[in-house]
């Protein structure tokens, strides 16, 4: 079976499909967040700092680390020095995300151990300046599945941009156990079909190629009402296909536990030792919180 190893100095994960499902913490992500992106671009990284250490207390066993959408900025730069403070503070591996292929330059020079690189797709000229650098530094990377053309909305299409990508690198001496496929995740309230073309993708993405996959999971529910909802299902139903990674969000409880059941479920929780453990430290939070109104209750009813 494939077995995708990321490392940091003190921490491996694999990545496979007898082993427990991977969080890959989405937070550290400029895009979409002006504050963060901001602070970033002034060079403070408090936010970055409080972020990892949450979604790593949280259960994430990876990070990813994007320093894009930051305007006028140099990319480069502070992905490095992102990358530079997260590994000072967490063990977990990381994910050095950007679609700029100097800033994933930089990230690499500066990361201790063997980081997913986060990402290239079927472009040629896209393959052609990524996989050596992946190569390089004996990283892993997500190959995303789409190419000159865009993104096809038949499966089997995306399914031949993949096998082209694994194939390439392959020439680069990056072997599949290193390629990650991200088979792209469409949002549900526009395209009606995406959970199932995804789910019928992972499969073929197995079966076929024996590569292991990942996807930006929050995709599916963009647009729509209780996302966490709908994310928690479409995680597990995926993960039942074959997906064996995602980049998510681990503070979001509903599609955590949801992984966490998926995990149990397909056997790859032995004994229930990772579920009951989880709901002791659930229930013990409770207990604290209950005690806590209770205290403040008894305060205010004596005074």
């Amino acid at each position: 079976m494939t077995r995708t190893v990321i490392s940091s100095p003190t921490r491996e994960v694999v990545i496979g499909f007898d082993e427990p499902f991977v969080i890959i913490g989405e937070r550290i992500n400029p895009t979409g967040r002006k504050l963060l992106a901001e602070e970033m671009k002034n060079g403070d990284f408090s936010r970055v700092e409080r972020d990892a250490l949450a979604q790593v207390e949280a259960g994430a066993q990876m990070l990813d680390i994007n320093a894009g959408g930051i305007s006028r900025a140099d990319e480069p730069a502070i992905l490095a020095e992102a990358v530079r403070l997260v590994q000072s503070l967490v063990e977990v591996p990381l994910s050095i995300d950007s679609s700029v292929v100097e800033a994933l330059a930089a990230g690499l020079e500066v990361y201790e151990g063997k980081a997913l690189v986060n990402s290239v797709t079927g472009e040629v000229e896209v393959m052609e300046r990524v996989l050596p650098l992946v190569a390089k530094h004996g990283a892993a990377v997500v190959a995303v599945s789409n190419d000159e053309t865009g993104i096809s909305e038949d499966p089997d299409v995306r399914f031949e941009v993949a096998k082209r990508i694994v194939m390439t690198a392959a020439d680069y001496g990056i072997p599949k156990e290193d390629v990650v496929v991200d088979p792209l995740v469409m949002p549900i309230g526009a395209m009606g079909t995406a959970g199932r073309q995804v789910f019928h993708l992972v499969r073929r993405l197995r079966e076929e190629l024996g590569v292991n996959t990942t996807c930006g999971a929050s995709n599916i529910s963009f647009g729509l009402p209780n996302r966490e909802g709908i994310n928690g299902a479409f995680l597990t139903m995926a993960m039942m296909a074959g997906l064996t990674s995602a980049i998510a969000n681990p503070l979001h409880k509903d599609a955590k536990a949801a992984i966490m059941a998926g995990d149990l479920l397909l056997g790859h929780d032995k004994d229930a030792t990772r579920w009951i453990a989880a709901s002791r430290m659930t229930d013990q939070g409770r207990r604290r919180r209950s005690s806590r109104r209770e205290g403040r209750g008894g305060d205010a009813g004596s005074t």
